[in-house]
C-alpha cells in the first residue's frame, strides 16, 4: 500500500494532506491580502478628502483575514471524513465564529470612527459613547452567535433580564455615579483646572471621572470625591468668579489719634496704586470699637486669573510697610488694672 493510501483517524495520508495544502493557502492568501491593503489599497484611501475609507481599510483588515481562514478551515474540514456528531459540532463553532468576527469588525470600525470624527463629541463623554457602543455591539452579536448555535434566544433575553436586574440593584451607588459624573460634563458648572469649594476641601479639579471627582487641595493631597455627592451638595467654583473678595480687619491701638486714623484708611485706599493684583474699588472705614482695638475693615477684590494666596500677601507686605512708616501701631490684646491703694 502507497503510504499517501495509508489511512490515520478515519482518513488517508492523501486527504489529511489536502486538507492542510488548503490552510496553506489561505495563510498565503492572507499575506497577499496584507500586503495589497499596505501598498494598494491605503495609499489610494490616503489620497481621498475623507477618512472613512481609511477607517474601513484599517478595520476590515484582521476580520477579514480571520475569514479568509474561517473558510479554508470549513473547506479543509468538509474534504475529511468525520462522524455526523463531528460535523455538526464544527459547524456550529463555525456559525458561532463567523457572527463573532463580524461583530470584531464592526466594533473596531465603531470604535475608530468615534476616535476620529471626536472632535464634535464632548471629550469628557467620549469613553462613555464608545464604551457603550462597543457593549451594545458585542451583546448583540454574541446573543446572535448563540442563537446560530441553537440557544434559545427567549432563554437568553431571560437570563440577561435577570440578571440585569441584580447587576443593577448592586450597582445603585455606582450608577448614580455615572449619571452624576455625565450630568457634571454636560452641564459643566466646574471643568478640570477650575478652583472649587466643596464642604471642607478647597483646590484644583484634576479629573472629572463617571464615578469620581479628584480635586488637589493646597495641601497637594488628592481628594477624590464621588459624583452624586457633587450633585446633591453646593460647589463653590472659584475660578467662574470675576474676582476674589478679600475681608481683613485691621486693629489699631486705641491711642490712635482720629488724623491718624483717616491717614491708616487713605493708606488702604491708595493700596490699589502699588499692588497690580487688585481691583481699585476698594472699601476702608472705621468700622468698630473692639475690647483692645479700633477696627478698620478693609474690602478689596484680587483680579480674575491672579493667584489668591500670592496676592494676599503682597497686599499684607504693603499695608505692614507703609503703617510702620506712619507710625501707625497695630493693637494686640492687654489690660490694664486699676487699683485703689488705701495707707493705714
Amino acid at each position: 500500500m502507497d503510504f499517501l493510501d495509508k489511512i490515520f483517524w478515519g482518513n488517508s495520508v492523501k486527504t489529511w494532506l489536502i486538507s492542510l495544502m488548503i490552510i496553506v493557502i489561505a495563510v498565503i492568501v492572507n499575506k497577499l491580502v496584507a500586503l495589497l491593503n499596505k501598498n494598494v489599497f491605503k495609499k489610494i484611501a490616503a489620497k481621498t478628502n475623507h477618512k472613512i475609507d481609511d477607517i474601513l481599510l484599517d478595520s476590515a483588515e484582521k476580520p477579514f483575514m480571520f475569514g479568509i481562514m474561517l473558510v479554508a478551515i470549513w473547506f479543509a474540514a468538509a474534504h475529511l471524513n468525520m462522524s455526523d456528531a463531528m460535523h455538526d459540532i464544527i459547524e456550529k463553532a463555525y456559525n458561532i465564529l463567523i457572527v463573532i468576527n463580524v461583530t470584531w469588525f464592526a466594533s473596531t470600525f465603531t470604535s475608530s470612527l468615534i476616535s476620529e470624527y471626536s472632535g464634535r463629541i464632548n471629550n469628557r463623554l467620549l469613553p462613555l459613547i464608545r464604551r457603550t457602543l462597543l457593549i451594545l455591539i458585542w451583546i448583540i452579536g454574541i446573543v446572535t452567535a448563540l442563537h446560530n448555535a441553537g440557544v434559545e434566544i427567549a432563554s437568553i433575553i431571560g437570563v440577561l433580564g435577570v440578571g440585569g436586574v441584580s447587576i443593577a440593584l448592586a450597582a445603585q451607588d455606582t450608577l448614580k455615579n455615572i449619571f452624576s459624573g455625565i450630568t457634571i460634563v454636560t452641564d459643566a458648572p466646574f471643568r478640570i483646572g477650575d478652583i472649587i469649594q466643596f464642604d471642607s476641601y478647597e483646590g484644583v479639579v484634576q479629573d472629572i471621572g463617571l464615578r469620581s471627582t479628584r480635586i488637589l487641595t493646597y495641601d497637594q493631597r488628592i481628594v477624590s470625591v464621588p459624583n452624586y455627592k457633587l450633585m446633591d451638595a453646593s460647589v463653590v467654583n472659584i475660578s467662574a468668579e470675576p474676582s476674589r473678595r478679600v475681608i481683613t480687619k485691621l486693629g489699631l491701638t486705641y491711642d490712635t489719634a482720629p488724623h491718624k486714623m483717616q491717614e491708616a484708611i487713605d493708606i488702604l485706599k491708595k493700596t490699589p496704586q502699588k499692588v497690580n493684583e487688585i481691583e481699585a474699588n476698594t472699601i476702608a472705614v472705621f468700622s468698630d470699637f473692639a475690647d483692645f482695638a479700633l477696627v478698620i475693615t478693609y474690602i478689596y477684590y484680587i483680579r480674575k486669573n491672579c493667584d489668591i494666596r500670592e496676592s494676599m500677601s503682597k497686599v499684607n507686605f504693603e499695608i505692614l510697610n507703609n503703617f510702620n512708616e506712619a507710625g501707625l501701631n497695630f493693637a494686640f490684646p492687654t489690660q490694664t488694672i486699676y487699683a485703689n491703694v488705701t495707707n493705714t
